[in-house]
């Protein structure tokens, strides 16, 4: 069951806002799909990421994916601990797998993405 609290992504992203900063990951799905990943790559602070656009890239044993933003803002922090231990994307890629952090540019653009029913619908098409 996806998570009702979060939004998401038909590329399988996450967002879960909490007042003006919104925490970014990749769905259970999507880690579940690409099996162990080994290596994460994450944009830098301060930079102005725009809705759907490319902010990063998860690389897996089966497969090199890009990582899209769910929603438009300044990264604000990233989770260094995945340089040393990508695996927790697979683990718990809701929880202490989460990617980044971004302060929200416009609130609105939560409307263009899925809520947990659609997404599970989404899922189940695959």
């Amino acid at each position: 069951m996806a998570p009702q609290d979060l939004r998401y992504t038909k590329d399988h992203e996450w967002v879960r806002v909490d007042g003006d900063v919104a925490t970014i990951g990749i769905t259970d799905y999507a880690a579940h799909q690409l099996g162990d990943i080994v290596f994460v790559e994450l944009p830098d602070l301060g930079r102005a990421v725009t809705q759907f656009g490319a902010i990063g890239v998860v690389e897996s044993v089966k497969a090199v994916s890009d990582l899209f933003a769910p929603i438009g803002g300044e990264v604000v922090e990233t989770n260094g601990e995945l340089a040393a231990k990508p695996e927790l994307v697979n683990g718990d890629p809701l929880g202490d797998g989460w990617m980044l952090r971004v302060r929200v540019a416009d609130i609105g653009q939560l409307d263009a993405l899925l809520d947990a029913a659609a997404y599970e619908e989404l899922t189940k098409e695959a």
